[in-house]
């Protein structure tokens, strides 16, 4: 099978205080479609930045990217981002944000107000349609900028931390959500997190970053069944994969502390 999405020798390097900074080292990747990939790494290695980088929003310093083939040199419809950050637009119902990239793009008036609909049913917020983004708790705003992504029907959906500043119980439940809602769309995800086990929870893989400059440590696959609900994280299985994970990433996080106590601006 040929993947969807590859980078090849994707690196990214930039000035800091008057130094060089290499972000990325040499990052080769592929996801296939429908796949869903998660990646963890500590703390300044990279992360968000390939992710930005396949997004078209940050220009790369060397090697490609090619989605279906294509590569990739700027944003465009065929990759959706989610940030950490809810990014709706206080002055637009919930509703009028779902469907705010359709009208952008031009599309008639009834079909923005049927795929915002549709969207805003997949994610259960249906009946708060009509409310305001400073009505809604964080979990409800960050369905509704998924909703908003997945109305423009992109090929990869790029999530940077999503669930990063929710609260611990409203997390899980997001992470029960996106399970549900990636298995009805068959969507190919590249999710970027510092948690372990949501890493775990939601991935077909686990790829694992080095300390900067980030590279791929390793590319575990999660081999737990799938549907999968949230008391799987109670089972021997899924500790085992956590732990996998942690063991990989221990080593860089230590190292990337040591950098940091090194470092003189």
């Amino acid at each position: 099978m040929t993947p969807l999405l590859v980078t090849t020798d994707l690196s990214k390097t930039f000035m800091r205080s008057r130094q060089v900074v290499r972000a990325l080292g040499s990052v080769t990747l592929g996801v296939n479609e429908g796949e869903f990939v998660t990646i963890v790494g500590p703390s300044g290695c990279g992360k968000s930045t390939f992710l930005h980088i396949i997004g078209g929003f940050i220009e790369k310093s060397g090697g490609e990217v090619l989605l279906d083939g294509r590569e990739v040199r700027e944003p465009g419809r065929d990759r959706g981002m989610l940030f950490q950050e809810f990014v709706l637009y206080p002055w637009r119902t919930v509703l009028g944000n779902v469907g705010w990239g359709l009208e952008v793009g031009g599309r008639p008036k009834a079909e923005v107000r049927e795929t915002a609909s549709f969207y805003l049913d997949l994610v259960g917020l249906s009946r708060f349609r009509d409310l305001y983004p400073y009505e809604l708790s964080g979990g409800m705003k960050q369905r509704v900028a998924l909703a908003r992504v997945l109305a423009l029907n992109p090929r990869v959906l790029l999530m940077d931390e999503p669930f990063g500043s929710l609260d611990a119980q409203t997390r899980e439940l997001m992470q029960d959500e996106l399970t549900r809602i990636w298995q009805r769309t068959g969507k190919t995800v590249l999710f970027v997190t510092h948690d372990i086990e949501e890493a775990v929870y939601l991935g077909d893989r686990v790829v694992v970053f080095t300390a900067t400059p980030g590279r791929v440590k390793q590319d575990l696959p999660v081999k737990l069944d799938r549907p999968r609900g949230l008391e799987i994280k109670k089972e021997e299985a899924f500790q085992h994969h956590r732990n996998l994970v942690w063991d990989l990433l221990r080593e860089e996080v230590l190292q990337t502390a040591a950098l940091a106590e090194d470092f003189t601006p």
